[in-house]
């Protein structure tokens, strides 16, 4: 009746199985639970220990026999919220290493690892990885526009990047506000050039990095974001920056402000 709940919460089935009879049938012990369940020996033993352990079932002895009963179901809450705990914190684990993990698949299939993700939650997981950046990271950017979509979570991220001295060198579209903005924009860890907002605008976001590329598109019908783990793709947008880098200009090589749109 109850068992799949139980298993939906992280109990084994065999644990929900022995929890149920005991919830269902008071104290017992474990000869009497292997007679009425279809569980051999060792698995209700198993099951019990586990019980247990996890506080949801209590152990005493009578005469030399170990008897078991069920703790308040209100255990349950707890024991599902522990759950819920460690699953977020093996999450995190797992998104922290998910590139490398990526990165080793990609050196035996040949394939290209592509996520993708949607919204701001999305976002915050492709601006987390760049956290784990090894080497400058070279970005195209709108300052505009994100400051619009995103400017909380940008600025958290640039103090996060300051901490870390991750370095970021930042081609974007020259603009007053462009200019205005990124004045003092962490310069210890910050190196800007600008191109003509008029020959080649853009509005999304390019981060180039450890072997990957992560492209972010901002727009009013919502923000979309994909981090590619390919040596090709990355190796093809680093070049494409390198080659864009050189052409632009940095902040002394501007015309005067009252000259630019």
């Amino acid at each position: 009746m109850y068992k799949d709940i139980f298993t939906q919460i992280g109990l084994s089935a065999n644990e929900a199985v022995v929890y149920e009879y005991l919830l269902k049938n008071g104290e017992s012990s474990a000869g009497k639970i292997i007679k009425k369940t279809p569980l051999k020996r060792g698995v209700v033993y198993n099951a019990l220990t586990a019980l247990v352990k996890k506080g949801l079932a209590s152990q005493k002895t009578k005469d030399k026999v170990a008897y078991f009963s069920p703790d308040h179901p209100e255990k349950l809450r707890d024991f599902a919220e522990q759950k819920e705990s460690e699953f977020k914190k093996a999450k995190n684990t797992l998104e922290a290493n998910l590139s490398g993990i990526v990165s080793d698949f990609n050196l035996v299939s040949g394939k290209p690892g592509v996520r993708y993700f949607e919204g701001i939650n999305g976002l915050k997981i492709v601006l987390d990885d760049m956290l784990t950046a090894k080497e400058t990271i070279c970005t195209f950017a709108d300052v505009e526009a994100v400051v619009k979509y995103m400017e909380k979570l940008n600025r958290e991220h640039a103090k996060k990047r300051e901490q870390l001295n991750i370095m970021k060198k930042i081609i974007v579209i020259d603009t007053l506000f462009a200019r205005n903005y990124l004045k003092d924009y962490h310069p210890k860890v910050s190196e800007f050039r600008f191109i003509d907002h008029l020959k080649y605008p853009f509005n999304s976001i390019v981060e180039i990095y450890d072997g990957k590329v992560a492209y972010i598109s901002l727009s009013t019908k919502g923000i979309i974001s994909m981090i590619i783990n390919d040596k090709n793709i990355y190796q093809f947008n680093k070049s494409l920056f390198k080659f864009t880098w050189n052409r632009s200009k940095a902040y002394d090589q501007l015309p005067s402000l009252s000259n630019a749109q």
